[in-house]
C-alpha cells in the first residue's frame, strides 16, 4: 500500500529540508523511508512511498512539519521517535494583530540571551523552537505539555520566576515518581508521599 502526504513550509525553510548539495534530504529520506520532493518556490513537500511497511507516513509528515517551525533536521527526527509528539502554538492567539505584542511575547518566551527558552527545555527535556508566530515543541508527550504550559502561561503575561517554579516542582515530582516506583511503592502510597513533599 503507497501513500503520498503533502506539508506546506515556510518558502525560507525549503534549504533546511534540502541542504547542502541535497545532503539532508537524502538524510531524511534513508531516516523515514520515503522520497522526498521539494517546490522551492511554493514551499511543498511532497513524501511519497510505494509501500507503508517500515515507514510511519504521520510521523514523516510530522518531521517535515517541525522543520518548516524552524527546528534543524537532526533535532525534527526525535519526531520517529514512539512517544514524541510535536506541538505548534500560535501566538497570534495572545498578540492579536499588533506586530508589537507579538515581537513582545517572543522574547518573553525567548528570554534575554535566551534564557527563558533554555530553562522550560532543561525543565522538561524537550526541544523548543521560536519562529515566525509560533513557538513549536517537541518532546515526550507527557513533557511537551509541561512546556506548552509554560509557554502558554509566558504568553499569557505570568513571571518567569512564578513559570520556572512551577516547572521546577514538576521535575521533582517526577523525580520522587520514578525513585518510589522503582522502590515497588504502590500507588496509594506514592501519591500520599508526593503530598507531604508538597506540603
Amino acid at each position: 500500500m503507497s501513500f503520498e502526504q503533502t506539508v506546506r513550509i515556510p518558502v525560507d525553510r525549503v534549504g533546511a529540508v534540502i541542504g547542502k548539495e541535497g545532503a539532508t534530504k537524502r538524510y531524511l529520506e534513508g531516516e523515514m523511508g520515503v522520497a522526498i520532493q521539494v517546490d522551492g518556490k511554493e514551499g511543498l513537500v511532497v513524501l511519497k512511498s510505494e509501500s507503508a511497511l517500515g515507514t510511519d507516513p504521520f510521523s514523516a509528515t510530522r518531521v517535515i512539519e517541525a522543520i518548516g517551525r524552524g527546528f534543524s533536521p537532526q533535532k525534527a527526527r526525535r519526531l520517529l521517535d514512539e512517544g514524541t509528539a510535536l506541538e505548534v502554538i500560535d501566538l497570534r492567539g495572545y498578540a492579536g494583530r499588533s506586530a508589537n505584542s507579538l515581537e513582545r511575547i517572543r522574547g518573553r518566551v525567548i528570554g534575554l540571551k535566551g534564557k527563558s527558552r533554555r530553562v522550560i527545555e532543561e525543565l522538561t527535556s524537550c526541544n523548543l523552537s521560536v519562529y515566525g508566530r509560533t513557538v513549536a515543541i517537541i518532546g515526550d508527550a507527557s513533557h511537551v505539555q509541561l512546556a506548552s504550559d509554560a509557554v502558554r502561561s509566558l504568553a499569557s503575561g505570568s513571571q518567569h520566576k512564578n513559570v520556572y517554579n512551577t516547572l521546577q516542582k514538576a521535575r521533582t515530582k517526577r523525580k520522587m515518581e520514578r525513585m518510589f516506583l522503582w522502590e515497588g511503592t504502590s500507588p496509594e502510597t506514592l501519591e500520599e508521599k508526593l503530598q507531604k513533599l508538597e506540603h
